[in-house]
């Protein structure tokens, strides 16, 4: 029997590889995209980025590094060039699908990084395998705009689970909807009328603004923005704004706040400050063709009628006045319990009385309720 030559020795001891098996290998050297391996064969196997990760993001460089040892599946015994092809993203997806599979029957909540904004939905990869989250599924609000959740790291759930068609469906408005039930009960058992919390503008519209009081939006109307007159909430507000709001009314799961706390109230020294005789300056704020509306404070409207802004007759108060001119004026009548006032610029030019009478009693107080009522019929 003749000897073996050293060649024919060498040949026998490195085994044998097929494609579709699985191998150990040792990490030789790490490229930008392809990593070396040793695997144990008479050629070193080849993987490249694209058969190591479906993420786009990963850096070889960064994951891998020489020493380090992985198992991969062949590709290819042989490439045309004495290389053997290697895979890792693929043996990994086989042993994810199982994995995502578990995760599908046992309704388990995962977490991973959104590898990718796509149109109609965000990408993240778990175990190698790409899972798909449609935008009606992101959130249990619609968010036109996804970019914020690039890189983001999310939890959710298999919705849907179809390796035969590779489809894996991923649903995270179910989560988010669940926490935001916790959360909603825990603050309506903890908050209560009255109370003053501080919440986080969410969206602000044109009729008032919605602010997160965690886990349940409240709405603040423009209205009771404040005691003052607000032109538009967008110009008041912002979205990210943190600010201590007043809980007005709950109703269900809808609740109402309000700016308009009671220590800022300008009507409570209104009395003494507004009180029959006294003579006020205010802004015309607004005009209408019986009179205008004069603001003696943010808060505070008291009605200069036509009839007295002079001693001639005056046909409509635009003839005379303008929004935002300055004014002075007696008050002539102050109603608390529906807090109006009247005022009159004519009293002040009346002259003094030769019959000594006060002159007040030539001004009569002026009936708002009725003045707009009358201008209403007119209207009609």
């Amino acid at each position: 029997m003749s000897e073996l030559t050293f060649e024919q020795m060498l040949e026998e001891s490195i085994k044998t590889i097929h494609s579709g098996e699985v191998v150990e290998g040792t990490v030789i050297d790490v490229k930008p995209e392809e990593i070396v391996l040793n695997i144990g064969y008479k050629s070193d196997g080849i993987l490249t980025r694209n058969e190591y990760t479906n993420d786009p993001n990963v850096n070889l460089t960064e994951v891998v590094k020489p020493g380090d040892t992985m198992e991969v599946k062949v590709l290819k015994v042989n490439d045309g060039e004495g290389q053997v092809v290697l895979t890792y993203k693929r043996l990994a997806a086989d042993r994810g699908n199982k994995r995502i599979e578990e995760a599908y029957n046992n309704k388990e909540v995962l977490k991973a990084t959104v590898s990718q904004v796509l149109e109609g939905g965000l990408s993240v990869i778990v175990d190698e395998v790409r899972i798909f989250i449609p935008a009606s599924l992101v959130s249990d609000t619609y968010e036109k705009d996804l970019s914020k959740y690039a890189g983001q790291e999310i939890e959710f759930v298999i919705s849907e689970y179809n390796p035969k068609r590779r489809r894996y469906i991923g649903d995270r408005r179910q989560l988010v909807a669940a926490k935001k039930a916790e959360l909603q009960k825990e603050l309506f058992e903890r908050i209560k009328e009255g109370d003053v919390v501080e919440g986080t503008v969410k969206n602000v519209t044109d009729f008032g603004a919605f602010i997160d009081l965690g886990g349940v939006d409240g709405l603040l109307h423009i209205s009771e923005m404040s005691w003052g007159r607000v032109e538009h909430p967008k110009k008041v507000f912002k979205v990210g704004d943190k600010l201590n709001v007043l809980i007005k009314e709950i109703s269900g799961s809808k609740v109402a706040l309000s700016l308009k706390f009671d220590d800022s109230n300008p009507w409570k020294n209104a009395a003494d400050k507004y009180a029959a005789g006294n003579v006020v300056t205010g802004k015309v704020a607004r005009m209408t063709d019986f009179g205008a509306f004069v603001e003696l404070e943010p808060g505070v409207d008291a009605l200069l009628h036509v009839s007295q802004i002079a001693k001639e007759h005056i046909e409509k108060p635009s003839d005379v006045l303008s929004v935002g001119q300055e004014v002075t004026a007696k008050v002539v009548d102050f109603n608390e319990a529906d807090r109006k006032i009247s005022l009159s610029i004519k009293a002040l030019l009346n002259p003094e009385p030769a019959s000594g009478k006060d002159d007040d009693e030539d001004v009569v107080p002026v009936d708002i309720d009725a003045v707009i009522a009358s201008q209403e019929d007119e209207d009609e």
